[in-house]
C-alpha cells in the first residue's frame, strides 16, 4: 500500500503556483517517475538534468512507455516541439525540475511527514550508528518506527535493501508513506549532503535533526567545504518544523558555527525551534558526556543535562561512540523521553554492521571492520583502537615490524599491543584525502597494508600512490588484491593485537570497472582467521613443534 489506491490523484492535485499546464489537469496518474526505463502507463515523469544524463532526452521514451503527463524544465528548448508531437500528454512546465521532482512526490504521496515524526540525522561521520541508537531509544518508548540509512530502511522488524543512504525524491515520500499507512509513529532518517543539494527531500517537515559533524568528504561533488556546510545547513534552515528541534555537536567547529548561526537568527527563535548542544570537550553544551569509561564489552558515561545527569551504559564498544550515542540521547531529552526510557533504549541498542563491529572466531586478538573511508573517520577508528590496547592487560612497547624486499620479518617484541591495518580509498572520489589518510594510517598504526577499496573506473595503482605521497614511515606494504591484503593482516597478527579492515564497512560488493563483484571485508576476515587458525593448530598438532606464543 502506497497511499494513493484508494484516492487517485489527478495532475491537479501535483500542480505548484507558477508552473505552466498544457492538458486536462484532471488526467488520473498511476505512478510517478524521474527513470524512464520504469514508465508504466498512467505515470507522471519527470525530466530531471542529472550528472551524467539529462531525462529530457529520455522524454519519447517515456511517453512510449504510456506516461501521461510529463513535467520539463521551462528553459528546455525541445518544449514546443515535444508538445505539438504529443498533444495527447498532460504537459507541465516548471522553473526547475529537479525541485519539482520533489514537490511531486510530496504530493503525490499526500505529504507524509506532516503525519508521522521525521528525525533527520546529517554530517560526515556517525549518522549510521546514531539513527539506530535513535530507533531503540524511540522503540523502548513503545514506538513503531520506520528507519531510512546506508545499511538499510526498516518499517519496524522488516527490513529493506537500500541502494542510497538518502533515496531520491519519489522513492524517500513512497517510503514515508508506507511508514505511515504502517502506522509509525517516528522515522529515524539519515539524510546525505548529496540529497539536501539535489532536493531529494525538500518539502519534508522534520521534527528533529542532528548535526553530527563535519570533515572533509564528498569535495568531488560539493568543490569547497563552504559548498559542503551549506548543503548540511539546509536540513536546519529549510526543513526543520516550527517548535523543531535542533540538536547540534559543539565540540565541531561547523557545528558550533551552526548552532551559534541559528540562536542569532530571529526567524528561528520566531518559529520556536530550540537549539540543543552537546559535547565531550565543550563543557558550556547543554547535553555533555562525563566520566567516560570504554571497555572490550561495553562503553559507560554520565549524561549531565540542565535539568539533572544520569547514566548511560552502551554494548557499542569504544569511545568514537560516545557522541552518536550523546546525540541520539540529545534528540530523547528534547522530546522529554523518561530518563529510564532513554538508558533502556540506549543498552539494548544491537551491534552495526559494519561499524566498529567486531568480528570473531576464536582468535586471541580483536578483528574490527569498520566503514571509516574519510580522514576524520580513519583517525577518529584508529585512535579508539589505541585506547582499546591501553585497556588491555599486557599491552607495552615494542619495535616496529622490518621490511628485508618483499619479506616481512617480526621483531622479537613484537605480538604485544599493535594496531594492524587494512585500508584503502574509492576511485573517482575526493582525491585531496588520499595522502592524508596515508599518514594518519601508519601514523597511527604499528603496520598498514594499503589495498584496493572500491577503484571504480580509476587505475589502483594510481589511487595507492596518492595514498603513499602522504606517508613519511616504512611500516606499510602494498597489496592490490583486498582479499590477500586481509589475509595478510591475519597472519601478522598475534595475542593482544587489534586489526582494523577499514574502508567497507557493511557492503557486500567490490566494484571495479563499473562490475560489482560480491565481496565482504566481514566474511573475508572471518574466512582467513578460520583459515590460520585450522593452519596453527594443524602445526601444532605436529610431535615436537611448539605453539606459536599467544596463538593456542
Amino acid at each position: 500500500m502506497t497511499g494513493t489506491e484508494l484516492h487517485p490523484r489527478t495532475v491537479r492535485d501535483i500542480l505548484q503556483d507558477g508552473w505552466l499546464i498544457a492538458g486536462n489537469a484532471d488526467t488520473p496518474l498511476t505512478g510517478l517517475q524521474y527513470d524512464s526505463r520504469r514508465v508504466a502507463p498512467g505515470d507522471l515523469f519527470v525530466a530531471v538534468k542529472g550528472g551524467q544524463s539529462d531525462g529530457h532526452a529520455f522524454i519519447s521514451q517515456a511517453i512510449a512507455g504510456g506516461a501521461a503527463a510529463i513535467v520539463y524544465d521551462m528553459a528546455w528548448e525541445g518544449g514546443i516541439a515535444a508538445r505539438r508531437a504529443h498533444p495527447d500528454v498532460v504537459w507541465i512546465g516548471v522553473p526547475d525540475s529537479r525541485v519539482a521532482l520533489a514537490q511531486c512526490s510530496t504530493a503525490f504521496y499526500r505529504d507524509p511527514s506532516r503525519s508521522i515524526g521525521v528525525i533527520g540525522i546529517t554530517g560526515t561521520n556517525g549518522k549510521t550508528t546514531t539513527s539506530y541508537i535513535m530507533k531503540s531509544i524511540l522503540e523502548a518508548w513503545r514506538c513503531k518506527v520506520g528507519l531510512i540509512g546506508t545499511i538499510n530502511y526498516m518499517i519496524g522488524s522488516k527490513t529493506f535493501d537500500a541502494p542510497h543512504t538518502t533515496p531520491e525524491a519519489p522513492d524517500f515520500q513512497r517510503l514515508l508513506r508506507m511508514m505511515a499507512d504502517e502506522e509509525c509513529s517516528h522515522v529515524v532518517s539519515e539524510i546525505s549532503s548529496h540529497a539536501l543539494a539535489q532536493q531529494r527531500v525538500a518539502g519534508t517537515v522534520v521534527r528533529a535533526a542532528i548535526f553530527t559533524n563535519l570533515t572533509r568528504d564528498h569535495l568531488d561533488f560539493h568543490a569547497t567545504m563552504e559548498g559542503y556546510y551549506a548543503a548540511k545547513r539546509r536540513l536546519f534552515h529549510e526543513l526543520l518544523a516550527d517548535e523543531g528541534i535542533a540538536v547540534i555537536n559543539a565540540d565541531d567547529p561547523y557545528g558550533r558555527r551552526l548552532a551559534d548561526q541559528m540562536r542569532a537568527d530571529t526567524q528561528i527563535r520566531t518559529r520556536g525551534i530550540r537549539v540543543l548542544t552537546f559535547g565531550m570537550q565543550s563543557a558550556d553544551a547543554d547535553i555533555v558526556a562525563e566520566q567516560i569509561a570504554p571497555g572490550f564489552q561495553s562503553t559507560k558515561f554520565r549524561v549531565r543535562t540542565n535539568n539533572g545527569a544520569f547514566d548511560v551504559e552502551s554494548p557499542l564498544v569504544g569511545t568514537i561512540n560516545v557522541m552518536n550515542i550523546l546525540a541520539a540521547v540529545s534528540v530523547a531529552v528534547g522530546l522529554d523521553i523518561p530518563v529510564a526510557v532513554i538508558q533502556t533504549g540506549v543498552r539494548t541498542t544491537p551491534q552495526v554492521r559494519g561499524r566498529f563491529e567486531q568480528v570473531s572466531v576464536g582468535q586471541p586478538y580483536l578483528a574490527l571492520v569498520d566503514y571509516a573511508h574519510t580522514e576524520d573517520a580513519l583517525e577518529r577508528l584508529l585512535q579508539n583502537a589505541r585506547t582499546l590496547l591501553e585497556l588491555s592487560a599486557g599491552s607495552r612497547p615494542h619495535r616496529r615490524t622490518r621490511r628485508r624486499g618483499e619479506q616481512l620479518f617480526l621483531t622479537e617484541d613484537a605480538g604485544h599491543g599493535r594496531v594492524i591495518t587494512v585500508f584503502g580509498c574509492g576511485g573517482n572520489r575526493d582525491r585531496g584525502k588520499r595522502p592524508k589518510m596515508g599518514e594518519i594510517a601508519t601514523r597511527l598504526s604499528y603496520f598498514t597494508i594499503l589495498t584496493s577499496d572500491n577503484p571504480r573506473f580509476e587505475d589502483p595503482k594510481v589511487i595507492i600512490h596518492d595514498i603513499e605521497a602522504g606517508i613519511r614511515g616504512d611500516n606499510y606494504i602494498v597489496i592490490h588484491d583486498r582479499r590477500a591484503a586481509i589475509a595478510m593482516a591475519v597472519e601478522l597478527a598475534s595475542a593482544g593485537d587489534i586489526v582494523v579492515i577499514a574502508g567497507k564497512g557493511h557492503e557486500t560488493y567490490q566494484e571495479i570497472k563499473g562490475v560489482r563483484s560480491h565481496f565482504s571485508d566481514r566474511e573475508v576476515l572471518e574466512e582467513a582467521i578460520t583459515r590460520s587458525l585450522e593452519r596453527h593448530r594443524r602445526r601444532n598438532e605436529k610431535p615436537g613443534r611448539p605453539c606459536k606464543a599467544g596463538s593456542c
